[in-house]
């Protein structure tokens, strides 16, 4: 009997891309899909023939000669005529099925012929039963396939029963043949299901890859080409009366065009991981820079604080930062490092709050978005919005045991 899909077991061979040779795209027989070349069909249906054991049967009593010319005739067409409907059933089944009427009606068809078969030229029919168990079980809804296997096993044993066979093992053969089917059935629509969500898992890891990228670049890029565009404004004012002090602002350029390249290169192979310290120490400097008076606290506490909260941390301090010098168009700004406890437990807050306009926009932008991102990825969460004299941005992180205990957020 026919099983709706597979291929043979063999050695696998090992080929130049580290794949056995059987899961090669071009190589494997694909559980579930439609044969994509006459090779791969034919592949299949040697599958197939060598499960036509059964047949053995009724083709030795057609060659006996103990029936009639005409009912010889009448036997070889009707043989041929159930082995084609039921490989053309089992066949189509792996990849474009029939629809449900049409796999109902060759079933029937199926059935009747090994019913009449049987009780028109005798018991060595039988074995056609175990074809029409097959073809339920591969082909039709799980349901109705529980039915009609147990209907055509009960039809099985009455025609045992007229022509009084002790062949009895036939009939467990038939019954368990018909639910190993739908077994099989079953493990074809897992794998197909189990296909569509690799690849959905893939596309999914794709997109945040790229959503990663993007966040990771115009955080780096906008804080590192704002501070090189505020240093070259600062050397062209310098360069007339103070050459020196021009040349300093160029020589630090360079080290932020450096660092800037580093930051990108480490952005795209996925290793770059800001730390709070340092980030902090680059506040101070780009501030310095665009002429804000800056408040900076020196080296923070972050007893309890995983190295991805910090980071996030770190990414949020750029962001404000940069949009301090951008856009805000403030004189002063302050930052603060603090552990609070609030009603879901301790956390690390980063408040950065200047006296400035809070840029052009009306809504969130890109930086803010990818900030919010971020912060809900380690558990954190992310408050921007103007306040009476400025703006303000207050990022939190879970902190696992505060060292200080401030008044609650």
């Amino acid at each position: 009997m026919a099983v709706p899909e597979g291929h043979a077991e063999g050695v696998s061979t090992m080929t130049d891309d580290g794949l056995p040779a059987e899961l090669r795209a071009e190589n494997a027989i694909r559980i579930g899909q439609p044969p994509r070349d006459r090779g791969e069909a034919v592949r299949k249906l040697i599958w197939i023939l060598p499960w036509l054991v059964f047949l053995g049967s009724p083709v030795q009593d057609l060659a006996s000669g103990r029936h009639t010319p005409a009912a010889t005739a009448a036997g070889w067409v009707a043989l041929v005529s159930f082995t084609g409907v039921y490989l053309t059933l089992v066949f189509r089944n792996m990849g474009r099925p029939f629809s449900g009427r049409a796999v109902g009606a060759f079933v029937a068809l199926l059935g009747t012929l090994a019913l009449v078969l049987c009780l028109t030229l005798g018991s060595a029919w039988i074995g056609l039963f175990v074809y029409v168990s097959v073809t339920c079980g591969a082909t039709l809804p799980q349901r109705i396939a529980y039915w009609a296997i147990g209907l055509n096993t009960l039809t099985m044993l009455l025609v045992l029963l007229h022509f009084r066979a002790d062949d009895w093992s036939l009939v467990l053969v038939v019954l368990l043949l018909g639910f190993a089917m739908m077994g099989v059935k079953q493990l074809v629509r897992t794998t197909i299901e189990l296909r569509k969500a690799r690849a959905t898992v893939a596309q999914l890891a794709a997109n945040e890859e790229r959503l990663r990228l993007a966040r990771d670049l115009h955080d780096l890029l906008g804080h590192s080409l704002s501070l090189i565009t505020l240093k070259s404004e600062l050397a062209g004012r310098m360069l007339p009366d103070h050459p020196d002090k021009a040349a300093q602002q160029v020589a630090d350029i360079e080290q932020v065009s450096r660092q800037a390249l580093v930051d990108v290169r480490e952005a795209v192979t996925g290793y770059r991981r800001p730390r709070l310290p340092e980030e902090l120490a680059g506040t101070q400097v780009a501030l310095t820079a665009a002429g804000v008076t800056a408040e900076v606290p020196e080296e923070p506490d972050l007893t309890g604080v995983s190295v991805e909260s910090e980071s996030a941390l770190a990414w949020a301090l750029r962001e404000a930062v940069t949009n301090v010098v951008r856009h805000s168009g403030a004189t002063r700004c302050t930052v603060e490092v603090l552990h609070r406890q609030t009603l879901d437990g301790p956390v690390l807050e980063l408040a950065v709050e200047d006296n400035g306009s809070g840029g052009p926009g009306k809504g969130p932008g890109n930086g803010l978005t990818g900030l919010t991102e971020r912060l809900e990825k380690v558990g954190g969460t992310l408050e921007a919005g103007r306040i009476k004299h400025g703006f303000r941005l207050i990022a939190r992180v879970p902190a696992g045991t505060p060292s200080a205990v401030g008044s609650g957020a």
